[in-house]
């Protein structure tokens, strides 16, 4: 089984910042896209980045330029910088990936079991 720890969340003030990390582990042969969603109270699940094997990255637009999304192959570790945080990214972060086990014969979309981040003065 492939399994994704995140870590990093927490309470920051509005304007602070913080880095969510999210390591992939157990029998993987390859790792596609990984992503990070959010899930605020009372509302939908909502992708807020991605980044494909080759660096290539995809935004929502409501964080857009305050958000960094990068990733470590080696290590099977995604990041997500935030920057000048505002109320409204008060959620539960999730990871995502897109994971081949040695075993499987497709890929399959894995979550994270989520961290919070409340943006609160």
């Amino acid at each position: 089984q492939v399994q994704l720890v995140e870590s990093g969340g927490g309470l920051v003030q509005p304007g602070g910042s913080l880095r969510l990390s999210c390591a992939a582990s157990g029998t993987i042969q390859s790792i596609n896209t990984m992503g990070w969603y959010r899930q605020p109270p009372g509302k939908q699940r909502e992708l807020v980045a991605s980044i494909a094997t080759n660096g290539a990255t995809n935004f929502a637009d409501s964080v857009n330029g305050r958000f960094t999304i990068s990733r470590d192959n080696a290590k099977n570790t995604v990041y997500l910088q935030m920057n000048s945080l505002k109320p409204e990214d008060t959620a539960v972060y999730y990871c995502n990936a897109l994971a081949l086990e040695w075993s499987g014969t497709y890929f399959r979309s894995v979550w994270g079991q989520g961290t919070q981040v409340t943006v609160s003065s």
